[in-house]
């Protein structure tokens, strides 16, 4: 499952996972949300499934789609250790199929905009938790931010945030409204989370990826399933 991992180094933004390597990088530190072009060796587009189910290529600029490589770049991982059938279902129509959704704009830049599995259905929108982190840490005052759908009677569901803050900076129902009110400036309404809850730090993994899957598991009381990668633990 490609991870859709975003590491900043510097002015680079590096997108890749434990299998693809990075796939994909940009130089331009103006950048807010993450445009990325193919590094050499890697051949991406954006795809879809047509009616008859077979994969198309998308042509036209920033339309979302299923981020694809063509076999045989560079890093290519060759299994899942005793799981062959499961890496045959990541290929199909000569394309890997990374179950992240991007767009792509005149230019060739990919946008990154989240895990398929990650999305958030909310009153007939389709929300990328990245979309959502990523105007929640340009505040002063957030360290780390975490996206997660919360189930709701009307909307289907509805965006709830989870942050760390940065130091100089204490949880305050002040300072939860601004965090609401600046999300909503820059998202509008129907994006914007509509809860904030502020954690001390937030659950990651030893590569430092934040685990929503447990975010959400806890906060719906559902089973937490493997942690068995948990490094640092919310508190």
């Amino acid at each position: 499952m490609f991870t859709g991992i975003v590491e900043e180094r510097g002015a680079v933004r590096e997108v890749g996972s434990s299998r693809l390597a990075v796939a994909c990088a940009t130089v331009n530190a103006d950048s807010d949300v993450g445009a990325s072009i193919a590094v050499n060796g890697c051949c991406l587009t954006v795809v879809e499934r047509g009616p008859d189910g077979k994969i198309q290529e998308i042509t036209e600029p920033m339309r979302r789609g299923e981020l694809a490589l063509k076999p045989g770049w560079p890093s290519m991982f060759r299994a899942y250790l005793n799981e062959q059938a499961r890496y045959g279902k990541c290929f199909a129509g000569g394309w890997y199929l990374t179950g992240d959704l991007a767009m792509r704009d005149e230019d060739g830049y990919f946008w990154f905009v989240g895990r398929e599995d990650d999305l958030i259905k909310s009153s007939g929108h389709l929300i990328g938790p990245f979309e959502v982190e990523s105007a929640i840490l340009e505040h002063p005052a957030v360290s780390e931010a975490a996206v997660i759908g919360i189930p709701d009677p009307v909307a289907g569901e509805t965006v709830k945030a989870f942050v760390a803050l940065n130091r100089g900076y204490a949880p305050s129902e002040d300072l939860r409204k601004e965090l609401l009110g600046h999300a909503r400036k820059r998202l509008g309404p129907a994006v914007a989370p509509k809860q904030i809850d502020f954690r001390n730090n937030l659950p990651k993994t030893r590569s430092g990826k934040i685990m929503r899957r447990l975010l959400k598991a806890r906060e719906l009381g559902l089973p937490e399933g493997d942690i068995s990668t948990l490094e640092s633990d919310e508190k």
